[in-house]
């Protein structure tokens, strides 16, 4: 009974588990905050209705969705001082510098400007009311850069030095710090596959509506949209995450060792990427694989004869250089993620392909690929979520790489019983929010979009309204 009262095991699974839930909002928001202010642009510069109607059918769901993240996210920042405290007071110097600029600099932008773009439809004049959409897709990337910086930091640490007297890690450059080569790396890489989270939630109504031959004159462009904006945010997605691969190699070679099952350093052609591997039960050696030779050396270095450093040699070096202790994160968990990751966002990716071949020269596909379509939308948010609990398990035993081990920053003052209640608490406020969440988007998006817009009748221009989201 112990073991479950354990304040480090519970803290990391009431982390993961808030942690997860709050990232279902953000690649959302993220992305429908852009495509919002794409369809709005569209509609001021043609004056066409359906930009308008899908201006404000889609802006109501970000909404409903912006409004979700924000409440779940507040829980983030106060865990750690509730149960991660000897890792703030660790960091806190360094990890609350782009925390701090993400508070006060892009989530006022963002806060700021979303009330001005809700209230100001028909007090603002149209251009204005533009900007203010676009500011608000400012503020939100700006935000999620500072947010990868902080955890980049995790991952990489830079730009910092260690007081001896005060024992903590304190910040020498935020220049360097903001330009962490993870954070770099890792945030194109996280917004592209935002766009992809928002493309697929398009492309689902789209296809709902149409299959249905509802509002064919919003759903329609609205489709073609979501299947382009997917398959060219899918792309650029695969090649930054080659990009994040080749930094993580250098950063933390031990996490892409334990993605690649591979337990021996290799070279060439024995650098293969494993489709997939069986190993012993204490994960020290290899039982059977399927493997593509010299594609993880390619992917790993960019040339077919580099060399990949295995587990076990990294684990020896890693010992000789930090003490004694299992170095290794939980292999099949790390190993997995990263190929769920993978598969689950080219799936979406063939989605979109197959959608724009069986909808060319106006064509209407058959019931079955309607319904695929409609139920592909959790494709790349789970492939984004999944790729997230590669990234923070990978980095394991370590909460921050090479200097602070998870084991050492969880508060030493909160019992396990008390973290317990709390994640219990969490976890049935979480769900119901969930089922909040659900059904006021399922509500919405069955309405549909408004009807169209009078046009004046001297100006033939489309005036803005008054919208009550």
């Amino acid at each position: 009974m112990n073991e479950w009262l354990d304040p480090l095991l519970l803290s990391r699974w009431q982390f993961g588990l808030t942690t997860v839930y709050h990232f279902l909002f953000v690649p959302l928001t993220i992305g429908l905050v852009t495509t919002v202010a794409i369809f709005q642009t569209a509609w001021y510069r043609t004056n066409k209705a359906k930009y308008l109607q899908l201006t404000h059918f889609f802006g109501k769901i970000f909404l409903i969705n912006f409004a979700m993240g924000v409440v779940t996210g507040i829980v983030q920042e106060f865990q750690f001082g509730m149960n991660w405290s000897d890792y703030s007071r660790f960091v806190g110097d360094v990890f609350g510098a782009p925390l701090a600029f993400e508070g006060i600099t892009a989530f006022f932008l963002e806060a700021t400007f979303i009330g001005l773009w809700i209230f100001g439809w028909d007090k603002l004049p149209k251009g204005l009311h533009l900007a203010t959409i676009w500011l608000t897709t400012v503020g939100s990337i700006a935000s999620a850069y500072f947010i990868i910086t902080a955890n980049a930091f995790m991952q990489n640490p830079v730009a910092y030095q260690i007081n001896e007297v005060k024992g903590r890690a304190e910040l020498t450059s935020i220049g360097e710090l903001l330009t962490n080569p993870i954070a770099l790396a890792a945030f194109p890489h996280t917004i592209f596959a935002c766009f992809m989270v928002s493309a697929g939630l398009i492309i689902s109504v789209a296809a709902w509506h149409l299959s249905r031959n509802q509002h064919l004159e919003t759903m329609r462009p609205a489709l073609k949209f979501g299947l382009w904006m997917m398959v060219i945010a899918g792309a650029l997605t695969t090649l930054m995450g080659d990009q994040l691969s080749l930094a993580m190699v250098e950063a933390q070679p031990m996490k892409m060792a334990a993605a690649e099952a591979m337990y021996h350093t290799a070279t060439g052609a024995n650098a293969s990427f494993s489709i997939f591997t069986l190993g012993t039960p204490d994960g020290v050696s290899e039982l059977f694989s399927i493997r593509i030779p010299y594609l993880l050396s390619f992917l790993s270095t960019h040339t077919f004869d580099g060399t990949v450093e295995g587990i076990n040699n990294l684990q020896e070096q890693y010992t000789q250089l930090y003490g004694p202790g299992d170095y290794a994160p939980i292999i099949w968990v790390t190993y997995w993620s990263f190929r769920w990751m993978i598969g689950l966002g080219i799936a979406h990716i063939l989605v979109a392909v197959g959608g724009l071949w069986v909808t060319r020269k106006g064509k209407s596909p058959k019931t079955w690929i309607w319904k695929i379509a409609i139920w592909s939308f959790p494709l790349s948010l789970l492939a984004m979520s999944v790729g997230w609990v590669f990234t923070e398990m990978g980095r394991q035993p370590w909460l921050v790489f090479g200097l602070l081990k998870t084991a050492d920053g969880v508060s030493p003052n909160v019992s396990g019983l008390e973290i317990l209640i709390s994640l219990i608490a969490f976890t049935l406020l979480y769900g119901a929010l969930a089922v909040v969440e659900f059904r006021l988007i399922l509500k919405a998006v069955q309405k549909g979009p408004d009807d169209a817009p009078v046009p004046d009748p001297v100006s033939g221009e489309i005036k803005q309204t008054t919208t009550v989201y």
